[in-house]
């Protein structure tokens, strides 16, 4: 079972004018040109699809996109843009669509890789992503870096958003790398409604080393859509990284079979023939 929050029919509906700014031109089109750039002829996967954000124009540009969402009532916003647009209901880390090994552009956008709250996890869906690329395929993900510069000392939360509408806040866990985002929104009757919404933040290097257990390559990394440098200075990355043209497979089975050994040695305290194989290498 995913550790992630799951978005209601409620929080559904309100999705797309909650992150209003998400849609602007400015904002999206960047981000539509770098994938459907990398992407080539496609075909594309997008995890946690949402209600299309993304996806939609992308399609739009004559891609075949595809995606996955474990929330069923963003889906159904999604399909009320673009009903043809194929997804598959279910956790991002292990559900997998049709023509899995294909794809030659899997994306993962908006700091939605947090969403799945374990470690373990986080690795599964580097994994789920590569078991869909096709050679040389490209996995991108985008994904903010934790503000934790920012904590003076005993203190827990960083606002990153204070207007007359809206009051946003990060508290955080710094032991188990987890993070509340708190959200308090102006309704009509000028009343405030409160949100919340549970991730766990990883750092650039921690995401290299995911991909690496995935048997992918990072091939590039930038401080925003447009390209900007990565410093040490950035609030966001958008990292890709690729899956070698030849000879993925073997080295990435080999990988798995070395950690399952591993594993096995932890659950049961017993060597297995591959933990054995294991250490004679």
């Amino acid at each position: 079972m995913t550790s992630s929050d799951l978005w209601t029919a409620e929080t559904a509906a309100r999705y797309d004018e909650a992150s209003a700014a998400m849609f602007a031109p400015e904002v999206l089109d960047p981000t539509v040109d770098r994938l459907a750039a990398l992407a080539g002829d496609g075909p594309v996967l997008e995890l946690a699809v949402g209600t299309g954000r993304v996806a939609v124009p992308l399609a739009a540009r004559g891609l075949a996109v595809s995606g996955i969402e474990l929330s069923q009532p963003m889906v159904d916003r999604l399909h009320a843009k673009s009903p043809d647009l194929p997804v598959v209901v279910g956790d991002m880390a292990t559900a997998t669509v049709p023509g899995d090994g294909s794809f030659s552009l899997v994306y993962l956008v908006f700091n939605t890789l947090g969403n799945l709250r374990t470690q373990a996890e986080q690795v599964a869906c580097f994994r789920n992503a590569a078991r869909h690329l096709a050679p040389g395929g490209r996995f991108l993900v985008e994904i903010g870096v934790p503000s934790l510069r920012r904590l003076p000392p005993g203190q827990t939360a960083v606002p990153f958003d204070v207007g007359e509408d809206h009051l946003g806040f990060d508290t955080y866990d710094l032991v188990g790398q987890q993070g509340t985002s708190h959200h308090y929104t102006r309704e009509a009757d000028g009343g405030f409604r409160y949100g919340v919404h549970h991730y766990r933040y990883v750092w650039p290097e921690e995401c290299d080393l995911m991909a690496q257990l995935a048997g992918l390559e990072r091939e590039s990394r930038w401080g925003d859509w447009h390209g900007a440098p990565f410093t040490g200075d950035s609030e966001s990355h958008v990292s890709v990284w690729r899956r070698p043209a030849q000879r993925w497979r073997p080295a990435v089975a080999e990988r798995w079979s070395a950690l399952d050994a591993v594993e096995s040695i932890v659950d049961t305290g017993v060597p297995s023939a591959a933990a054995s194989w294991v250490v004679d290498r």
